[in-house]
C-alpha cells in the first residue's frame, strides 16, 4: 500500500507582509513610541512630577535652580516622617508651592533655642544644617496640632517657614523630595 502524498496549495502571503519593511518598522516604532509617551504622561501626572527649586532655603541640600523630581504618590501608602522635604501649597497662598523638611509630627512639642531645635525635649540632630546657615534666635514651643506638620528650611538664616506662619496642613503636602536630576554634576538622590 502506497501513500499518497498531496502537495499543499500555495498560500497567497498575508496582507501584512506584502508591505515594505520600511513601512512595518515605522507601525512599530510609533506604536512603541506611542506606549512610551503614554507611560511617561501617567509617571509624570500620578507618581513622578519635574519642579524646579526657586531660592535658598534648602541649601546646601538644595540650591536654587536646581531641577528634582518629586514622589506625588508615595504618602498615600506611607506616613511622613521627620526629615522629610516635602512639597506643598503655601498655608498663606495656595498659589505658591514651598519645599521645605519635616521637623514636627502631629502632637510633637518643638522648640528652637539659640537657632537649635528640639523636638519634645530632646535636642534634634540636624547634620544637614551647617554652622555658617544656622541662625541663633528663640522661638516659643509649640505642639504640633493633629494632621499638621512643622517645617523648616535647611538655611536657617533665610527660610521663611513654620517659625514664621506656623504649622502646614496634612491635606497641602502633595509631594516628596526624591532625586535631583539637573544640574548633571548634583544628579542623585535628596538626601
Amino acid at each position: 500500500m502506497e501513500e499518497e502524498v498531496k502537495e499543499e496549495p500555495k498560500q497567497e502571503p498575508k496582507e501584512s507582509l506584502k508591505r515594505p519593511l520600511g513601512v512595518v518598522s515605522a507601525v512599530f516604532w510609533l506604536r512603541d513610541l506611542a506606549v512610551s509617551v503614554l507611560l511617561a504622561v501617567i509617571l509624570i501626572v500620578f507618581i513622578y512630577q519635574p519642579v524646579k527649586v526657586e531660592g535658598t532655603s534648602m541649601m546646601p541640600s538644595l540650591t536654587d535652580q536646581e531641577r528634582i523630581f518629586i514622589n506625588k504618590f508615595t504618602y498615600r501608602f506611607s506616613t511622613i516622617a521627620r526629615g522629610d522635604m516635602v512639597v506643598f501649597w503655601f498655608p498663606l497662598d495656595r498659589t505658591k508651592s514651598y519645599i521645605k523638611r519635616v521637623i514636627g509630627l502631629p502632637g510633637d512639642k518643638v522648640e528652637v533655642m539659640d537657632g537649635f531645635v528640639f523636638v519634645n525635649g530632646q535636642r534634634l540632630g540636624e547634620n544637614y544644617v551647617p554652622d555658617e546657615y544656622r541662625d541663633h534666635n528663640t522661638y516659643r514651643m509649640i505642639e504640633v496640632p493633629p494632621n499638621q506638620y512643622y517645617v523648616l528650611g535647611d538655611h536657617r538664616s533665610s527660610s521663611n517657614d513654620s517659625r514664621s506662619w506656623g504649622t502646614v496642613e496634612r491635606s497641602y503636602i502633595y509631594g516628596k523630595a526624591v532625586f535631583v536630576y539637573w544640574p548633571l554634576e548634583t544628579m542623585g538622590r535628596v538626601k
